[in-house]
């Protein structure tokens, strides 16, 4: 029996109902990291562990982020969707992953109810990282490991293929929002993880069984004939920011960057609020640099400062004035903070790690070796033409004289650059080989201007 026709077991023994969810297309992730919760770079790392042909794995990123997978099912021990090739074609594509067993359910659900609020944070969109813990040390596997993802597809490849490798990219942004989705995976819905978590008395029907305090509403309404309250609706104006008076003769206050301030604030709260209001819905809420992406892991070389400023940056673009006021107070220029502000909106805080190790800033990570043998070993050189002419400093390279640059960064992905007069910007999220960031970089480079310099 495959892994995704495995069920996992009641406490009688009996198989439970397949409980299924399928979820719309989701928009092509332009200009931002593919994932951005931890959880999610763990279901993509075991894809990428697992498969063999990293050119397949190459191709099948670019298709996910062209937008080719098409609605995703999620049932247990398997999600399918029909992925569109560039000639056309489509294939069925579906990526394997072994249910969990009675045993393996009651010893997961024990960690789960060790600490008040996990099934709550889970029905929020996160996952506690102390929860993945606990379940480890009770011998349960929750996020997949090396091999633990099996591809099959109508295209006939046996491993990972194109068509399964965008499918499990598609995936990994799926678990961002919705970490309940891998439960599902491992063989229960919501309903059956929480019906599993209600105190039981002996000789007591389920349907009598009460709610345990502290279960969030929407789990408790699920077990209820009434439906759930309308949901407030979403602010009007995305960010709008109340008016400030026009006298700006108050000494002392520096009007422009107050009045940034307020809309940068009024703006991540409207973000907030529409995320929230849209995982309650089921949907896809609201992307960018001071949603999801704001969440990336802090880079502790950078200045806070710096990190702030470039957050705010990509938020809202301030004017001349208030640019001039946030680079000076990070000791930078307005020139350097646009360019951040690019990054924080690629990657967040480790995007603008890698945007400073290539401005003079030095790389404050492990790994140029591991990058260096990284970039001459790659198979996916061979459907890129070969290796470009390289010119190498630190953990950066430059494919000479077209434009294009690639960046290794502290997260062992690689960064697409591009230049722009004589400066070098970002072009895009991080990819998992030189090979795919440079075939990212290439476009962006040919539509600019050609620069002065190379540096």
């Amino acid at each position: 029996m495959s892994a995704g026709q495995t069920r996992s077991a009641g406490e009688g023994g009996q198989q439970e109902p397949a409980a299924e969810r399928v979820l719309a297309p989701l928009p092509a992730p332009r200009g931002r990291a593919f994932t951005t919760s931890w959880w999610g770079r763990r279901w993509v790392a075991a894809l990428e562990d697992s498969a063999l042909d990293s050119a397949r794995l190459a191709a099948g990123r670019r298709a996910a982020r062209r937008g080719a997978v098409g609605a995703v099912m999620v049932r247990p021990g398997r999600v399918t969707a029909v992925v569109s090739g560039r000639d056309g074609s489509a294939h069925r594509a579906d990526v394997l992953l072994r249910t969990f067993d009675a045993a393996e359910w009651r010893r997961l659900l024990a960690a789960v109810a060790a600490e008040a609020g996990r099934l709550a944070a889970l029905l929020d969109g996160e996952m506690p990282p102390d929860l993945v813990t606990d379940a480890e040390s009770a011998g349960v596997e929750l996020l997949p490991g090396i091999g633990d993802l099996e591809p099959e597809c109508e295209c006939g490849v046996w491993d990972h293929c194109e068509h399964t490798a965008a499918l499990g990219y598609q995936v990994g942004r799926l678990l961002d929002e919705d970490p309940f989705l891998l439960l599902l995976l491992r063989g229960r819905d919501e309903r059956a993880v929480a019906a599993g978590l209600r105190p039981q008395r002996p000789g007591t029907p389920r349907s009598e069984t009460a709610v345990p305090a502290g279960l969030d509403a929407r789990t408790a309404y699920a077990g209820l004939p009434q439906p759930l309250p309308a949901l407030p609706a979403g602010p009007s104006a995305l960010g709008a920011a109340p008016a400030l008076p026009a006298d700006t003769s108050v000494e002392g206050v520096d009007a422009a960057g107050l009045a940034y301030l307020v809309a940068v604030t009024a703006r991540r709260s409207a973000r907030m609020l529409e995320l929230g209001l849209a995982a309650a819905r089921g949907e896809e809420g609201p992307r960018g640099a001071y949603g999801s992406a704001a969440d990336e892991e802090a880079v502790t070389a950078l200045e806070p400062v710096w990190l702030d400023a470039a957050a705010m940056a990509a938020a809202i673009v301030p004017g001349e004035v208030v640019a001039r006021r946030l680079a000076a107070g990070a000791s930078r220029t307005p020139a350097e903070l646009a360019r951040a502000a690019t990054a924080w909106s690629a990657g967040g805080a480790v995007a603008v790690a890698v945007l400073d190790a290539g401005g003079g800033q030095g790389a404050s990570w492990a790994g140029p070796r591991t990058a260096i043998v990284a970039m001459d070993t790659s198979e996916a050189w061979e459907d890129a033409g070969g290796l470009p002419p390289w010119r190498r400093s630190g953990v950066v390279w430059t494919a000479v004289g077209e434009g294009a640059q690639v960046r290794y960064g502290p997260d062992g992905r690689w960064w697409p650059y591009a230049r722009r007069g004589d400066r070098w910007w970002p072009a895009g999220g991080p990819e998992p080989g030189p090979a795919a960031a440079l075939a990212v970089a290439r476009p962006v480079a040919a539509e600019s201007e050609p620069g002065a310099a190379e540096g």
